[in-house]
């Protein structure tokens, strides 16, 4: 509708509801700062083509037989590198320091590719339903939620704001998996099914931990908010521990042993030992018969 067509009514109302917003803009102060942020398209973007360079041939139109391994990982690497930078200044961080932090984030490339090779590996040793390592990587929810949580971690790590929780969500929006990038996860990490899963920022998980959908490792009470920021508020999840389906472990203090197993549908707020098997009693089944 043309403002010509415009009834004066909806004119007023208009002008009326523009001052308020206006006017909540100025009291809140964050709508009128001159910061700049990432630009979400961007960090899509880069997700994107560093999945091509951690698993090249699956996900982009090159040919991984015919091109130059070199030649595709250089480009990349350079093309990353460029968006990477300008994204993390617009996150608030000077020239000098993005620098630093790009040049340190793509010299972990190669160990981050070996990391998730082991976590392709420990999907397909744990799932009997995986056919191969390239039917994980093409279409495993967890896999996918897990190479962004490794992506993301060191960005974390290096202290960048924003970013890292632009990719973690984005992987969260697309598979049901929600990982903080602060979590510290150890290798041949498997995540079978996946949806529904939570890991909350200061959870540990060691070696050859298996969770499977429904899981959530998180905290005991957020009452306190932003006064439990860096408070280890999560458990620890120790090497060889699977955790099966709707299972909830809470705690900063709560450590699963090494080697145990924790059944589904069970609630855990107190530590295990290594080696136990958790469980809660099997509700009675009532067969009654229809006729």
């Amino acid at each position: 509708m043309s403002q010509n067509k415009m009834s004066e009514n909806a004119r007023q109302l208009i002008a009326s509801v523009a001052a308020e917003l206006a006017g909540n803009y100025r009291r809140e102060e964050i709508f009128e700062s001159e910061k700049k942020f990432p630009r979400r398209t961007e960090i899509v973007e880069i997700i994107n083509e560093i999945r091509r360079l951690m698993f090249p041939g699956f996900f982009g139109h090159e040919n991984s037989s015919y091109v130059s391994l070199e030649n595709f990982a250089g480009n990349t690497v350079a093309y990353v590198y460029e968006k990477l930078l300008a994204q993390i200044e617009l996150a608030g961080i000077g020239h000098e320091r993005a620098e630093k932090i790009t040049e340190d984030f793509i010299e972990k490339f190669p160990q981050i590719q070996s990391l998730l090779m082991k976590d392709v590996e420990a999907e397909l040793e744990g799932d009997p339903a995986a056919k191969d390592r390239e039917d994980v990587i093409f279409s495993y929810p967890g896999i996918y939620a897990i190479f962004v949580y490794r992506i993301a971690h060191e960005l974390y790590r290096a202290e960048v704001p924003y970013i890292p929780r632009i990719m973690s969500e984005l992987a969260h929006s697309k598979t049901g998996i929600d990982i903080n990038p602060g979590a510290e996860i150890g290798e041949y990490f498997f995540i079978d099914h996946g949806t529904g899963i939570v890991i909350g920022e200061t959870t540990k998980i060691g070696r050859h931990v298996k969770l499977y959908q429904g899981v959530t490792l998180g905290a005991l009470s957020t009452s306190k908010g932003q006064l439990l920021s860096g408070v280890k508020r999560h458990p620890t999840i120790e090497d060889n521990v699977v955790i099966y389906a709707n299972t909830t472990v809470l705690g900063g203090e709560t450590v699963i042993g090494e080697n145990s197993v924790v059944a589904g549908n069970t609630f855990v707020t107190e530590s295990i030992p290594a080696n136990t098997k958790v469980s809660v009693p099997i509700p009675e089944l009532k067969l009654k018969s229809r006729q």
